[in-house]
């Protein structure tokens, strides 16, 4: 849709994020603060001005001819995923399983429980949840990989539900949500670490990231587990 009239563009809005934001170099001193721009008070502010426009005639006349087209079998984006760093593996769970992202926290330890993975309870806005460490359960080193260059990171507590149990996810780095389309799932390659293997349904590609798509299922099940 890059052919597409910006509507911020056409509203004479100035797009920050496209230039010091998220979308842009990162260098934005907010960011630490937001997190990511939609976040924002100067975002915010932009997408109110942004509903108040007057929608000129080209405007229309480019969308409408572009959902007059035909959807081919590519942009039939049908599965929606949050993805994540933990050590130098990019991963994903469905969407679906989170609740809300969380600044990092230190667990404190539970007494007289040693379970492979449960890191201890931390305490997310009044709320107790167990943490667990997807590093411990899926085999996968935590103390190796940075960010990209120009690139912030922040380290993140995934909150996360399956089936009647909330969950803390420690994870290195967020991506976000990435659709994709599930026909273009392909299989793990071989030379995955058999630790994280198992819990992989395929893999996909996105920019120049390979992201493992793990099984919903296999991982609540396992983080139930670990915490009985």
């Amino acid at each position: 849709m890059s052919t597409l009239t910006s509507p911020t563009a056409a509203a004479g809005i100035q797009d920050c994020w496209n230039v010091i934001g998220v979308n842009g170099d990162q260098s934005c001193e907010k960011l630490e603060q937001y997190v990511h721009c939609r976040n924002c008070d100067v975002y915010a502010s932009a997408a109110q001005q942004n509903l108040q426009r007057v929608v000129g005639d080209d405007y229309k006349k480019d969308w409408a001819a572009h959902f007059r087209q035909a959807a081919s079998k590519d942009q039939q984006l049908d599965t929606s995923c949050l993805v994540f760093r933990i050590g130098l593996e990019w991963l994903s769970l469905p969407t679906r399983m989170f609740v809300a992202v969380a600044p990092i926290a230190k667990p404190h330890r539970l007494p007289h429980r040693t379970a492979r993975g449960l890191g201890g309870i931390v305490n997310v806005g009044g709320t107790l949840y167990p943490c667990m460490s997807l590093a411990d359960l899926l085999g996968i080193d935590d103390s190796e990989g940075e960010a990209a260059t120009n690139r912030h990171t922040f380290a993140r507590l995934l909150l996360t539900q399956w089936e009647d149990q909330a969950y803390a996810l420690p994870v290195a780095d967020l991506h976000g949500i990435l659709r994709y389309a599930s026909s273009t799932v392909q299989a793990p390659a071989a030379t995955i670490n058999k630790g994280l293997s198992r819990f992989l349904s395929g893999v996909i590609s996105h920019d120049d990231m390979r992201i493992g798509v793990l099984d919903e299922a296999l991982i609540g099940y396992q983080l139930a587990r670990t915490l009985r």
